[in-house]
């Protein structure tokens, strides 16, 4: 039996979209449906004001419903913000029968263990992966069958504050809307962009949306890091508006159509003619002097990011390279300026594996959406017990 279409819903800071998709018998997901609205009451990827947001939701939804002809009754939501954080947590018990081998139950068994991390009231728990089992603490893929006497798992364990996930899904219940799971955004856009042997390879995916980035790290084809800012192309936008003393529609304007993240990429002398708005005279800016704003702010938000993995050991374990997606990867010269920081070779990523609507398949700033869809279906396959205790050992390692 087919499953029934799912919907994945993402609020951002610019904008919020509802994605409809369909799971065909092959594995192939067909986009269906899909709406979109302009956020308003939405900061960094938090809720702010609660009733201009739920507006968005509703319209994004509604268009959704009518794209698709279908009716939408509950979502998966995509949830960013700098709020959510990841730690590593190790979990060890000994094997039940040491000569017989490792089982289904002591895999279950330290699983539960790992995930058990303590955490502050305020926080809640989004997503437990496993990273790297160890048998009498030899680092192994599968444990199963494996003779030893304990068995460790390292999990990394990520969090948000949980006041910020009630509220995003309060929007969709005041709807009424039912949520059927949350899902880290940043982890969503890698199910949607990155093949398994990018995740063998070791690669780097990063979401710059338009109030946070995100982003994850796979080495080994393990789900090794993650990690949020924020910090977004709204931030770029704003540094060429305070820059150049103009409104920020103007300067949102000039960034995508004329900046670049290259500061030299621009002819020394070159100047932008900007016509006059209400409040704002007519007047030109320096084409060298927009691309380093861009640049400063860009590179800044890279070298973070590059900190991040450093501090957790990983840096030299991405080697299919970095992958760019969310609305700010279309700024010209992101790619040179990411293989510059990170010294790997890097490309903008687009939705893998999907069909239907080519708005969506053909643009990275539906990687998180689309990979929401592909990580519901995972789950919907699960609850139907469609596939092995092995091949979802092997999802747990992976992150999908």
């Amino acid at each position: 039996m087919a499953l029934p279409p799912v919907v994945a819903v993402e609020i951002g800071t610019s904008k919020v979209v509802a994605l409809i998709g369909e799971l065909r018998e092959d594995g192939h997901i067909v986009i269906i449906g899909m709406g979109e609205h302009a956020s308003t009451g939405v900061r960094k990827g938090e809720v702010t004001d609660f009733n201009n947001a739920l507006t968005c939701v509703k319209g994004a939804l509604a268009s959704a419903e009518e794209s698709g002809q279908v009716a939408i009754h509950q979502v998966h939501l995509a949830l960013s913000g700098a709020h959510v954080e990841s730690l590593v947590n190790r979990g060890n018990i000994p094997v039940q029968n040491p000569t017989g081998g490792v089982s289904a139950d002591d895999v279950e068994q330290v699983t539960a263990v790992a995930r058990a991390v303590p955490l502050p009231s305020e926080r809640q728990i989004l997503h437990s992966v496993g990273q790297i089992f160890y048998v009498d603490g030899e680092r192994v893929g599968n444990p199963l069958g494996f003779e030893c006497s304990t068995l460790a798992l390292d999990m990394l364990v990520l969090h948000a504050k949980s006041n910020h996930v009630r509220n995003s899904v309060k929007l969709l219940r005041e709807i009424p809307m039912d949520v059927t799971d949350v899902a880290f955004g940043g982890l969503c856009s890698a199910l949607a962009v990155l093949t398994p042997e990018q995740k063998e390879g070791g690669a780097l995916v990063i979401d710059l949306g338009g109030g946070t980035t995100t982003y994850v790290a796979y080495a080994a084809g393990i789900f090794a890091a993650a990690g949020a800012l924020g910090i977004g192309g709204d931030h770029v936008t704003n540094d060429i508006a305070l820059a150049f003393n103009i409104p920020r529609a103007q300067a949102d304007r000039l960034k995508c159509e004329s900046g670049s993240v290259l500061a030299e990429e621009a002819a020394r002398g070159q100047r932008v003619t900007l016509p006059p708005e209400v409040g704002y005279p007519g007047r030109s800016v320096s084409l060298a002097g927009l691309n380093n704003v861009m640049h400063l702010r860009m590179a800044e938000t890279f070298q973070i990011i590059l900190r991040d993995i450093e501090r957790q050991g990983i840096q030299n374990q991405i080697g299919a390279g970095v992958v760019l997606t969310g609305g700010g990867a279309h700024m010209k010269g992101l790619i040179k300026l990411a293989e510059r920081i990170f010294r790997a070779p890097c490309m903008v990523g687009r939705p893998m594996g999907f069909s239907g609507l080519a708005a969506v398949t053909e643009r990275p700033e539906y990687a998180s959406a689309a990979g929401l869809i592909r990580y519901a279906c995972k789950d919907a396959q699960s609850a139907r017990g469609a596939r092995s205790f092995v091949k979802r050992v092997q999802d747990f390692l992976a992150g999908r």
